[in-house]
């Protein structure tokens, strides 16, 4: 199925919305292969977001609106006055669903068509929406197709049969969850053209080609939410999310060590290690108390305390992926191979700690498919922010929308050909 390419120099956008950032990328196509370059960036802490969910709409819409001003402040001489009105947006993981389903048409020995395949995959949508009144789909993502009982066809347009089938992962979203953040968007004056699940993007950014194809699992670890989503044959084949995250384990830290979230959040990112080593026992570190004046009081524990706290936490996130990806029946196509992204994915020592409980061969992804980032928006903690542009500008024709649109017919011969085929 050929992809709709966005026209050259047009403005993109990506807002990429979590629970402990906000942040957003706006750049220009450059051709129709889907190449862009970034103009600017713009990121601020999250207000009124928690575990992937709002709690708070006015505290969501100020963040926003922080992030999307800073993005266009930097980009204002290239977009010579052109002010941002659409934007693609991520789902959270957490409010996201993966389903598989297998369509089939009727091609009645004539040559399979653009429109065939369309035909099907608009099929699989009618099929997935039926029962579902409280999801809205977000993807829907061909994984192959079969002619005549023929499989392992990845393109079948130009070929002959009787009967074409193919393979589908939909994903759809949780209805009230996007309204909220719909509603956000739009009092922010923004419009939402697409949707992208947080853990496809990330892999559109950080996974190489052969990682895609070879099968791998990108595991995006962000402040209130771990997703991760599988990829085969160049395509996401299953996505999934645990609602629990970097945040967390600052939390266990402040609980465990009496101190601030703040201060927490310190320790973590200065001290901490989610691998314990033999000198920590001997190294001592400096944890303010709350309500008691670092100064007068001073408080010193081991380091090896704090690594006590977030080992575990992290293990625990770990293993439940683990138990995640089995049950889900893609451990064949999930591979070998791991990569871990997402602003806690940063935690020194968490790739070896992977290894040992994934059983896997685990490397830290940033977004290395978006060339021309700064320095200070290259790492990790950006990596489904730059996804969602990669997303917009060469994965648009996945989107259910554009799918049913020109699914349809246009003019009354074309709409009989359509019927008969759909009913005889």
């Amino acid at each position: 199925m050929k992809h709709k390419p966005r026209p050259k120099g047009s403005i993109i956008a990506a807002l990429d919305v979590g629970s402990s950032k906000v942040a957003c990328f706006i750049a220009r196509v450059n051709d129709d292969r889907g190449s862009f370059d970034v103009l600017g960036a713009g990121h601020q802490a999250s207000s009124g977001i928690k575990n992937g969910a709002i709690v708070d709409l006015a505290a969501a819409e100020s963040a926003i609106r922080q992030a999307v001003h800073a993005a266009e402040n930097m980009a204002a001489n290239a977009m010579r006055g052109y002010h941002l009105r659409e934007i693609v947006m991520n789902v959270p993981g957490i409010h996201a669903k993966s389903h598989r389903f297998t369509a089939d048409i009727e091609v009645m020995g004539n040559e399979v068509t653009e429109q065939d395949v369309r035909r099907a995959l608009a099929r699989a949508q009618g099929q997935a929406l039926a029962g579902a009144v409280d999801h809205e789909l977000v993807h829907t993502i061909p994984a192959g197709y079969t002619i005549d009982g023929h499989g392992g066809i990845t393109n079948p347009e130009g070929m002959f049969g009787q009967n074409l089938a193919v393979d589908i992962h939909l994903v759809s979203g949780d209805s009230g969850a996007l309204r909220n953040f719909a509603t956000c968007t739009e009092r922010s004056h923004l419009d939402i053209d697409a949707l992208c699940v947080s853990s496809y993007a990330a892999g559109l950014s950080s996974l190489v080609d052969d990682e895609m194809d070879l099968g791998c699992t990108v595991i995006d670890m962000g402040g209130g939410v771990t997703s991760f989503a599988v990829f085969q044959s160049g395509n996401m084949v299953y996505a999934d999310a645990l609602g629990v995250g970097g945040q967390h384990v600052t939390s266990d830290i402040a609980r465990g060590l009496t101190t601030t979230n703040a201060d927490a959040e310190r320790l973590k990112n200065l001290y901490g290690s989610a691998m314990a080593a033999s000198s920590d026992e001997n190294e001592l570190i400096d944890v303010p108390q709350i309500g008691e004046d670092r100064h007068i009081h001073p408080h010193h524990v081991p380091r090896s305390l704090l690594v006590g706290i977030i080992q575990p936490r992290m293990e625990e996130i770990l293993e439940l992926v683990r138990a995640r990806l089995k049950d889900s029946g893609v451990g064949q196509a999930a591979g070998r191979r791991v990569v871990l992204t997402g602003g806690t994915s940063q935690i020194s020592g968490l790739r070896d700690l992977a290894q040992l409980v994934l059983d896997k061969q685990v490397r830290l992804g940033r977004p290395v498919r978006v060339p021309g980032l700064a320095d200070a928006v290259n790492g990790p903690a950006f990596a489904t922010t730059a996804g969602l542009l990669v997303y917009a500008c060469q994965r648009s024709d996945e989107l259910p929308a554009e799918i049913m649109a020109q699914a349809q017919p246009g003019n009354l011969v074309e709409r009989v050909r359509y019927w008969m085929k759909e009913y005889w």
